[in-house]
């Protein structure tokens, strides 16, 4: 099938309620099409890309690349029955340095995310990186300089993007569907629990607790942080704003057309419980753009009570209607009179709280726009420039929680105006010798 086909069945088949997922190989499938894949970090959302890139035609996965050996038995078990046995290799700078890979998928810790899309396109490799695509800032901006260097792909994670459904409704949008679109919101709810106080305690011996830490400054082990509560450590992680937020904050960014805010301001807190949990489990942040739209977002991590009757979403409000999304490839339409004037259906099931895929399947757009962009056959759909100015409006958001601040910033290229004190957050310390340098 050719190309200008599948893109024509996808739109019409979405638009009728349905959903395409098995992707066609264009052109031949000889074996200079084929594209080898290396996966870092296959604790949960690495083991996904592991399996469903591993079925796509004519991609092998040839490399795994994890620190801890339970993590490694889950990527392996992933890729079970598929043509190729990857290779496993801990020490993602040795990784890098193989010439018979083509593109790393990077689904680590978020402390990672920049330092490792570094080290790959530096050598050589196409990137999908997993948002966030940076820990702060700085690191987002220094991946755009490293793409034009060295002409690799950088794919952000931000799924939506390449959702057929989205990709029509976003031109919609433009088009008028609901006169001019000037604001947004987002929102996410979850329920979880408190993660304690940690003891400092010994690495166990089947995690390389050095390698795991990486760029990021030596601190002792506790044991409530791996697998998952890194999230909630700023030394590590990024908070619900960076891990979930960012996907509805850009479809908001997407959807309204604009680049960079002027204003951005957080209330909230860690609220549920007493713990070592130091980001937001509460977070309201607001953004303007100018005199002419504005975009929210709502995260609340300890409690699940929904939002226009769902886990996660967004609206798009016009002055002649309104457009819903709840997290998925469907959506609702309503008129200036708040009627149902269109309304298109997925067949995917959405599970807000997955912490594998939220989305389900309808991810698989994204993961084979990036193979097909390799084989230039397409164009990423979130490229770096576009994932660095999402997340760093949750980076923005985060400053201002952390500095009690109402931020103004510069709208040709979101940097903070006139706060010493949040402008000291814009990028981090990191261990000697781990720095990223272009």
């Amino acid at each position: 099938m050719e190309r200008r086909k599948f893109i024509k069945s996808s739109s019409l088949a979405a638009a009728g309620g349905l959903t395409i997922l098995n992707f066609p190989v264009f052109g031949k499938n000889a074996p200079s099409n084929k594209v080898i894949v290396a996966v870092m970090g296959v604790n949960s959302r690495g083991a996904y890309h592991a399996e469903k890139f591993s079925r796509i035609p004519g991609v092998e996965v040839g490399y795994i690349c994890d620190v801890e050996d339970g993590a490694i038995k889950k990527g392996l078990t992933a890729v079970k029955g598929a043509s190729r046995v990857p290779i496993i290799e801990k020490d993602i700078r040795k990784l890098v340095t193989k010439t018979d890979f083509d593109a790393l998928v990077i689904a680590a810790p978020d402390h990672w995310h920049a330092p490792a899309a570094l080290l790959g396109v530096s050598n050589g490799k196409h990137v999908y990186v997993e948002k966030p695509c940076s820990h702060n800032p700085n690191e987002s901006e220094i991946l755009i300089q490293a793409q034009a260097r060295y002409g690799k792909i950088i794919q952000v994670g931000s799924q939506r993007r390449s959702f057929p459904t989205l990709i029509e409704a976003v031109k919609q949008v433009r088009a008028g569907l609901i006169g001019n679109p000037y604001m947004a919101k987002g929102w996410y709810t979850n329920s979880r629990k408190s993660i304690g106080i940690g003891k400092v305690i010994s690495a166990p011996s089947t995690l390389d607790f050095n390698l795991w830490q990486g760029p990021a400054p030596r601190k002792d082990y506790k044991d409530n942080l791996v697998h998952y509560n890194w999230h909630w450590f700023w030394h590590w992680g990024t908070g619900e704003a960076c891990n979930n937020g960012n996907h509805e904050l850009d479809c908001c960014r997407w959807f309204l057309g604009v680049d960079f805010p002027t204003k951005v301001t957080s209330a909230g807190g860690r609220y549920a419980y007493k713990d070592d949990w130091e980001t937001p489990d509460t977070q309201i942040a607001s953004f303007e753009f100018g005199d002419q739209k504005t975009i929210t977002w709502e995260g609340r991590s300890c409690n699940s009570y929904p939002i226009e009757g769902n886990g996660r979403g967004f609206i798009i409000y016009g002055d002649k209607g309104t457009l819903v999304n709840f997290g998925g490839e469907d959506y609702k339409v309503y008129d200036a009179s708040n009627k149902l004037v269109k309304e298109i259906k997925s067949n995917m099931k959405v599970d807000p709280n997955n912490t594998v895929s939220a989305s389900g399947d309808a991810d698989l757009y994204h993961l084979n726009n990036f193979i097909e962009s390799i084989r230039g056959n397409e164009k990423v759909t979130a490229p770096i420039v576009e994932g660095h100015k999402s997340v760093l409006m949750c980076h923005l958001a985060n400053i201002a929680q952390r500095t009690g601040s109402s931020l103004s910033t510069d709208p040709k290229n979101g940097h903070i105006i006139g706060n010493k004190l949040a402008e000291e957050l814009w990028s981090r310390n990191y261990e000697k010798g781990w720095e990223m340098k272009l």
